[in-house]
């Protein structure tokens, strides 16, 4: 594990990020992607342009958009899945724990950062003492929920609002790039608080809610649409740090409002998706551990 920690991975991320986006020769690129196609069994007839010499290069191939009518938004479940992917773990957060993998966890104050206290987020006002779990919790008689999707280089790159929310505050960390594959995920304990992730928090109508972009090897490109400031896999940063922004402002007061399915941003290759929110405790997922999940289906609902 030390070994691997060791390797240049954000180093080999930027590398991979300027190859993507080298253009390729119009005869090169249908071999080139019939081959990743292959590989990753990639459906193209999802695709919104079928045609793969509409595809300058590797990253406008990985981040192609789908037609329209590919993933119909579920409208009878509360929570849909963000992404296109394999569903990792889902379940209650205990004891200020969250599970990354069965039987390997992560500590949840470590992956969210230290608690934003502002009013616009309507974190409950708990005594000191309490848990930190406890203190994203805003009303009396809920529970805090995760869901973690993994992203295969194969899937649908883009992810979307699970819900009707509002983003308040975007916490970014830098950290490593580390793989995310489940079989990494076994053996690295808390490999998504090494990870260089982006977390925004805001609230839904139970109460705080937060969807995390998990960077990976070849992923340092985390994108989020509506959040030009954000700059992801920089050369230098420090370890363990983090800077914030907050969407409320004097000009705007409600933060960014979300609708269930709309866009929300992209990963360059395929990543993690983890969503850390509270509802009550008749809140029930929709969900088996393993299972592929598409984009606009149903995580869970009360």
């Amino acid at each position: 594990v030390a070994l691997y920690k060791s390797v240049p991975t954000r180093l080999l991320s930027r590398a991979w990020g300027r190859l993507n986006q080298v253009e390729l020769p119009t005869w090169l690129r249908k071999p080139v992607y019939s081959l990743y196609i292959w590989t990753f069994g990639v459906n193209m007839k999802e695709a919104a342009v079928e045609d793969l010499h509409h595809y300058r290069n590797l990253s406008e191939f990985f981040r192609r958009k789908l037609k329209p009518q590919a993933r119909p938004v579920c409208c009878l479940h509360s929570v849909i899945s963000p992404s296109d992917g394999k569903i990792l773990n889902f379940g209650q957060v205990k004891n200020c724990e969250v599970e990354q993998v069965k039987g390997v966890t992560y500590s949840l104050e470590s992956f969210l950062g230290p608690r934003i206290c502002t009013e616009e987020l309507h974190f409950s006002q708990a005594p000191p003492g309490n848990s930190f779990q406890q203190q994203l919790v805003t009303k009396e008689g809920n529970e805090l929920y995760h869901c973690v999707i993994y992203l295969a280089p194969g899937d649908y790159h883009c992810f979307h609002s699970p819900t009707d929310w509002r983003v308040s505050h975007r916490r970014h960390f830098p950290g490593s790039l580390m793989s995310v594959n489940p079989g990494v995920a076994r053996w690295i304990k808390e490999l998504f608080c090494h990870n260089e992730r982006v977390v925004l928090t805001g609230d839904w109508k139970h109460g705080f809610f937060s969807l995390t972009a998990v960077g990976a090897t070849n992923v340092g490109s985390i994108r989020i649409y509506f959040d030009r400031d954000l700059h992801t896999n920089s050369p230098r940063y420090s370890k363990g740090s983090y800077n914030d922004f907050s969407f409320i402002s004097n000009n705007n007061k409600e933060g960014i409002p979300m609708r269930k399915g709309e866009h929300l941003g992209e990963f360059n290759l395929g990543s993690t998706i983890v969503l850390i929110f509270e509802a009550p405790k008749d809140f029930k997922f929709h969900l088996k551990t393993g299972q592929k999940i598409r984009f606009g289906e149903a995580l869970g609902s009360l």
